[in-house]
């Protein structure tokens, strides 16, 4: 484990990670700006759920750079990349099965949003966040699935419109499941050492 987590501390691999993950998070603006054109405003922020993930795990690796912790985005960033890395894989899956075809794109998505989820775990060891952040990003994740699926939000997949009832409440276990990773990756370790 410690080899693993030399090499993922080397500046090399972050460069790359920013670099990749930077234009993921562009692309995935991208990909919802026609969702986000028809958004009212004071939902736009809650509407680009992975590339939202991404953009907090920017932040976390920036803080690496500067040999500083970035607590909060520490939180947010795992949580979210883990859900949301997991979510995408799941509906592109159901998708392929409920369609019977996949476009090469849905292939890519689950292979960068899996790679999304693992990273988010693999950089756990790394993070320094206390219950107050891990808190902060629980809110902002649930209130996330009220604006997704109370207000309809939700990411655009009209072939799986039929399934939102039960896709809203498998999002709302794998938050859930999300947070309780979380907690267990980084603040059960801090509280066996002690």
């Amino acid at each position: 484990m410690k080899w693993i987590l030399y090499i993922l501390g080397q500046r090399s691999v972050l460069v790359l990670l920013l670099a990749v993950n930077f234009l993921g998070t562009v692309y995935g603006y991208y990909w919802y700006l026609p969702q986000l054109m028809d958004t009212p405003a004071k939902f736009l922020i809650f509407v680009p759920d992975s590339p939202t993930a991404t953009l907090f795990f920017l932040f976390v690796l920036l803080g690496f750079f500067l040999k500083r912790n970035s607590a909060l985005f520490e939180a947010l960033a795992l949580v979210t990349l883990v859900k949301y890395g997991l979510w995408a894989v799941v509906m592109n899956i159901l998708v392929l099965v409920t369609a019977g075809s996949l476009h090469w794109t849905g292939y890519m998505l689950i292979a960068s949003h899996f790679a999304m989820a693992v990273q988010g775990v693999l950089y756990a060891p790394y993070y320094r966040f206390k219950v107050w952040h891990l808190a902060a990003a629980a809110i902002w994740t649930l209130h996330n699935d009220v604006i997704d699926y109370l207000f309809q939000m939700m990411p655009n997949y009209s072939m799986l419109d039929q399934y939102m009832p039960q896709i809203g409440y498998f999002t709302f276990w794998l938050s859930i499941a999300s947070i309780g990773l979380a907690y267990y990756l980084v603040l059960s370790r801090k509280a066996f050492k002690l």
